[in-house]
């Protein structure tokens, strides 16, 4: 078992309901941890064949946050929490997503959703 940590991912997105959320993308930033199976031999191997690409799973959640657009920071998280569980490696995951200065007198809000096979 492994547990993979994505720190601080910092993206922009169009995200909210307001018109100027609407109309102007925003930073969120993405926690995300990631416990995989990793056998044994994969790691004996020092291969890439194997192991859990994080730079893959990476690269998906950028597409996915960058080329939509959310009302809600609920239904992002949910979103990128589906993905990272589409590979059946992932025994569990737990995603965080801020989004900051949406509130006019605290630094960020975030949503944090996690699951387990």
């Amino acid at each position: 078992m492994a547990l993979i940590r994505v720190k601080n991912l910092l993206l922009r997105t169009y995200i909210g309901f307001n018109p100027e959320e609407i109309a102007n993308m925003q930073d969120v930033i993405i926690n995300i941890q990631i416990e995989a199976d990793i056998s044994e031999e994969a790691l004996l191997a020092d291969e890439p064949a194997g192991i859990y690409n994080y730079k893959t799973i990476t690269k998906q959640i950028i597409e996915l946050v960058q080329d939509n657009r959310f009302k809600l920071l609920e239904v992002l998280t949910k979103n990128i929490l589906d993905l990272i569980m589409r590979d059946e490696r992932v025994i569990r995951a737990k995603v965080e997503v801020d989004k900051p200065h949406a509130l006019r007198f605290a630094e960020s809000v975030s949503f944090e959703m996690e699951t387990k096979r």
